[in-house]
């Protein structure tokens, strides 16, 4: 069994990859199923319901969010939907809107997919290992492939993160910090990454316009940061499982420029 995990998406030119790529990867990588990282698709902060939809009917099947989760608040009223396969962070706290993971079907296969934040360089949230550890725990007999968006600045916390689940999912990936890393490998049976990239703009800081964001460094005189437009493509991995004991086999990096 096959997936893509995508990077972090950014504004309308991720949306604009997801739509045009991930269809063509779908078929020519064979891919079972397709998880994204959403939590910036909106205008470069945030996902409306509208573009969450957007998403769902370009083909992800399975959708995670991060800090920046509320930021348009009104996907709350999808966070609660019982159907809908998003999640919140799992550390967050549980009167937070949604739900600690997603749980799917792909053929006879039960697929779960959650978040976690990590804690170096972000705004305070509950235990990350503990948290994982719940959620898995309460996944018993319930799933048979597990995987795991590291939501952390730092890559120490990622690292950390993946050496305390080894073994135990099937996948690690790292999101947030919006730049590819490689040092993707396989050990004791899980998949990690430190970073899966940005589906977006890279002619770019980080999504955000260049003149926007150098003007300020250099001058201190705030502006505005747009989301930019050039040079998009879509970063992420791609997963290879074997569904039997929810194991990964093989991990490989994706950077696809638009069609």
């Amino acid at each position: 069994m096959r997936f893509l995990f995508v990077g972090d998406i950014v504004g309308p030119p991720g949306l604009t990859a997801v739509k045009q790529i991930v269809p063509a990867l779908r078929k020519s990588e064979g891919l079972a199923f397709v998880v994204a990282n959403a939590e910036n698709a909106t205008n470069g902060s945030g996902l409306t319901p509208r573009d969450y939809r957007q998403l769902r009917a370009a083909g992800i099947d399975a959708v995670t969010l991060g800090d920046h989760i509320y930021k348009k608040y009104d996907i709350a009223d999808v966070l609660r939907t019982e159907t809908e396969p998003v999640c919140k962070p799992a550390n967050y706290p549980a009167a937070a809107p949604g739900r600690d993971c997603v749980l799917f079907t792909v053929g006879e296969t039960r697929v779960a997919v959650f978040t976690v934040l990590g804690r170096t360089y972000m705004r305070a949230v509950d235990c990350p290992f503990a948290a994982a550890d719940r959620v898995i725990e309460s996944l018993t007999g319930k799933a048979d492939v597990l995987i795991v968006d590291a939501h952390a600045e730092a890559t120490a916390d990622k690292y950390l993160l993946f050496h305390h689940l080894k073994g135990r999912v099937a996948a690690v990936l790292g999101t947030h910090t919006h730049v590819q890393t490689a040092d993707e490998h396989v050990r004791d049976g899980t998949a990690f990454i430190c970073d899966a990239g940005m589906s977006g703009p890279f002619d770019s800081i980080l999504g955000r316009r260049v003149d926007r964001v150098l003007t300020t460094a250099v001058t201190f005189v705030p502006q505005p940061f747009d989301v930019a437009t050039g040079d998009v493509r879509l970063a992420g991995v791609i997963v290879d499982i074997d569904p039997a004991g929810g194991k990964a086999t093989a991990i490989k990096r994706v950077m696809a420029p638009m069609p």
